[in-house]
Parts: C-alpha cells; structure tokens; sequence
C-alpha cells in the first residue's frame, strides 16, 4: 500500500504544472494567445484582434485544461506581458500621429476633439462613482471611452496600478460599444444628414478604438476614412497629459503605495510616446518602417490583454454587471451625442 501511495503521489505530480518557473513559459502562451488571436480576426474581420486577444485569455484562464497553468507556471510570465508589453506597444503608438497632422485638422477641430474628451471622460467618471462602481472602474472606463479604448485602459491601470478585475471589465465594456458602433453608426449617417467628411470626424471622436474607428468610417469612403483616423490619433494624443495629470493627482492625494512606489510626475512609456510622435514628425521615416513599427505595436498590445484577460476571475465581475452595463451605455450616448454637437459645430 506505501508502495502504490508513494507511485500514485508520483503521478501526480507530474501531471500538475509546477509552480511559476521564469517569464518563458508565459510569454510562449501570450504568444500563443496572439497567433490565435489573430487567426480569430483573419476568419471574422469584424473581430478586432486586441478584442479576440482579451476574450482568448480569459477562456485560457478558465478553460479546465489550461487554467492550472495559468495560474502557475506561465503567471510571471503573463504578467510580464501584461505590465510590461503593454507600455511598449503604447510607446510604439506614437509613431501613428505627426504634429503635421493635427495642425491640418485646424484649431476647430482640435479644440471640438478637446470639449468631447473633457465631456466625456469628466462625465463617465462621475456618473461611475455616483453609481458605486468598485476601484478604479469609473477611471478606467473614462479613460477608455474618452481616449482610446483598452490602450487608454491599460496606461491608466498601468500607472494607477489598478486591480486587474477592474482593468479587465473595463476593457470588456468598452470593447463591447466600440464594436456595436461599428453597426449602429453607418445606419445614422444619412439621417444625422452628415457630408462624408463630418461622417468621419464623428466616428473619429466617437468611437473608442483605432481599430473600430477605421472599421466604421470606411464604410463611407476614403474621404471619411481620413478624417476619422486623423481626428482619433489626435484623441490618443490626449493620453500623455492624462496620464500625467493622473499621476499629479495620485501624489497629492498620498496614494503612493510600498508595490507601487511613488511614481514619476510623467511615466517613462509617456515620454517615450512623445518621443515616438516628434521623431514621426520629423518625416525622416519611411513608410515600410513605419508599417513594421504598426504591427509590432499591434503585436504587443495583443499579448498584453491576452495576459490581462487570463488575469480575470469571471465570478467576480459579475457582481457589478447590471451597473457597469449602464455606465457603458451612457457614456457611449455622452460621448456619441457630443461628438455630433462638436461636428456641427465646426463644420
């Protein structure tokens, strides 16, 4: 009997995942969770891939088969991706926007992108505390309707180090309106009585990702499809000065925390952001660089919300459904409704 309880114990130990063994193992599996998720957009184009990568990672997380391993042997490496690839992808999105290009939208536009981020971000963060929503889910869904999506989410929990259930319901709601955006919007742009042009400077400070800001607009041309992306880089632009004016206020609040530290007034993947938009600018880069340096950005942000996803624990975000869910569609009315008004305005 010691004999077959000493073999049984032997089995199974081999067949449970060691515990955390280095970063390899889980930057394999968020490499993995890329491939898979760009398979995923590839077959369904209407699927962006950042949001085929979040949704991966939680089913690795809670898939019978995987969900040992991703909570033991590849976590470090998962959080690796997760903190870490998710401030150089951000960094590499600099390269998308030219200070050439924010002047030719004119000092209208610039200063309607500006109202609707204020409005908005300003608007979903009250309306999130006034509901009760837990941690930092009212900051983070502000940043993410208001900016640019799970990129903005991701920075804003990177810097405020927010608990990765928040992160990762935040990301899913704001995932969830840019998507159905892609729908809803087109069916508008002959009523609202938009030129194609207006079309695009709507979707491009109305919709929440780069990805679904292109998937909506082209379906009125090259012409909004322009405008559009023109006017969402200038939103994600807005990210630096957020971020720092989070940072400030983290400080003067004493929220500095011993895992956290006290954090510089502007993080360095900021700086680095900046510094990506004024060597853009400089047009010293050619296009197949430029070309190069979008899909790694893309790449990067993929494995970092795939390691976020495995992070989330589903039970415990259904708790706050019904209010998330509400906040999520107010504030894509708030920020649709005051991206119109500023169109008009400046038309």
């Amino acid at each position: 009997m010691a004999l077959t309880g000493s073999r049984t114990r032997r089995v199974t130990a081999r067949a449970r995942p060691a515990g955390p063994a280095g970063p390899v193992p889980g930057l394999v599996l968020a490499a993995a969770g890329v491939a898979a998720a760009w398979l995923v957009h590839r077959a369904v184009p209407a699927v962006p891939m950042l949001t085929a990568a979040v949704v991966l990672g939680v089913a690795a997380a809670h898939a019978p088969w995987s969900a040992p391993w991703v909570r033991g042997r590849c976590r470090a490496g998962l959080t690796l991706a997760t903190k870490r690839l998710m401030r150089a992808g951000i960094v590499l999105l600099g390269l998308k926007l030219g200070l050439a290009d924010v002047l030719g939208l004119g000092w209208a536009t610039v200063a309607m992108v500006l109202a609707v981020v204020a409005a908005t971000f300003c608007g979903t963060w009250w309306l999130g505390r006034r509901l009760g929503l837990p941690g930092d889910q009212p900051l983070l869904i502000a940043a993410g309707y208001s900016i640019c999506g799970a990129s903005a989410i991701g920075a804003m929990g990177s810097v405020h180090d927010s608990d990765d259930d928040d992160v990762v319901t935040s990301v899913a709601l704001v995932t969830l309106c840019g998507t159905l955006a892609i729908a809803v919007l087109p069916l508008l742009h002959g009523p609202l009585g938009l030129t194609d042009a207006e079309f695009g400077r709507w979707v491009g400070a109305g919709v929440h990702d780069v990805g679904q800001v292109v998937a909506t607009a082209q379906t009125a041309g090259p012409a909004a499809l322009g405008e559009a992306v023109l006017v969402k880089l200038l939103r994600v632009a807005l990210l630096a000065p957020l971020v720092a004016v989070l940072v400030v206020s983290a400080r003067r609040r004493g929220r500095d925390t011993p895992r956290s530290g006290r954090p510089p007034l502007v993080p360095l993947f900021v700086v680095g952001f900046l510094a990506m938009v004024a060597l853009r600018s400089t047009g010293l880069l050619p296009a197949q660089v430029l070309a190069v340096a979008g899909t790694a950005q893309e790449l990067l942000l993929a494995a970092a919300l795939f390691g976020l996803g495995s992070a989330v624990h589903l039970p415990s975000l259904s708790r706050t459904g019904p209010k998330v869910a509400l906040l999520g569609l107010t504030s894509w009315v708030l920020i649709a409704t005051a991206a119109y008004a500023g169109v008009l305005l400046t038309a």
